[in-house]
């Protein structure tokens, strides 16, 4: 089995005559959190939009889990295991946060005996232990409209939990978070990476947060791939400090 769960190669996308990416390369190890940066408009949106199946690639190749998947839509790249969150909170605002938590199982979760039974009562007990796992347990009988941002966006992260995903892709968790809240998203996080085993590959502008949290970082600019490493590396490359951190 491969170590990579994702595998991008030489992968390209345009929109009439922007590039919004070009001849990318990258791989997220099976286990591990790997991080993307780079600044506003470099193309990482995109790349994800790609990875997950919202848009079809020009060129190139994406696998998940050793299948090539850059000709598959959404649902069927989700029933194989690999979902993402938004910038955005994706929730069902007039609905609480319980209800919010069921809806979101898919038929492919669902049917994993493992972790699943038709029951509902079975799914309801699934889906109070997973807002308890994130922190929301207290809230689970508010609509979830009236959360504040940040706790909107740790139940669209238990939302994902729900259907057990393999690997799961955040862009940006904390922007737009209360500080406050941010060192426990990222305790969730890990978490979820070392206790449910869930390959976490994370969109970040935050650079305290995704120089902790990540293993391996890849740096995008105009477009292209720039740099990739270790945080400590990157941290301290010249041409990532010119296109990004120099700039924060």
């Amino acid at each position: 089995m491969s170590d990579a769960i994702i595998q991008v190669d030489d992968v390209s996308k345009s929109y009439g005559g922007v590039k919004a990416n070009v001849d990318i390369s990258l791989q997220v190890k099976r286990g591990s959190i790997t991080g993307i940066i780079g600044p506003n408009g470099c193309g990482k949106t995109t790349l994800f939009n790609s990875i997950v199946g919202y848009h079809p690639i020009d060129k190139g190749s994406i696998k998940f889990d050793g299948k090539e998947i850059s000709h598959l839509r959404v649902g069927d790249i989700a029933r194989l295991g690999m979902l993402r969150t938004f910038q955005q909170t994706r929730i069902y605002s007039k609905m609480n946060c319980v209800d919010n938590m069921q809806i979101s199982v898919s038929h492919r979760a669902e049917s994993k005996s493992s972790m699943f039974a038709s029951r509902k009562g079975e799914i309801r007990d699934r889906a109070e232990h997973l807002l308890e796992f994130v922190g929301l347990y207290s809230k689970r009988n508010l609509i979830s409209g009236d959360l504040s941002f940040g706790q909107q966006k740790l139940l669209e992260f238990a939302m994902a939990l729900m259907n057990e995903p393999k690997a799961l892709l955040l862009d940006e968790p904390t922007a737009g978070i209360n500080p406050t809240l941010i060192n426990g998203l990222i305790d969730r996080l890990q978490r979820a990476n070392e206790e449910l085993g869930i390959t976490l590959c994370v969109i970040e502008h935050n650079m305290r947060v995704i120089m902790n949290l990540a293993s391996d970082i890849y740096c995008l600019a105009n477009g292209r791939m720039l740099a990739s490493g270790a945080p400590e590396e990157l941290q301290n490359d010249q041409r990532v400090i010119d296109a990004y951190l120099g700039g924060h």
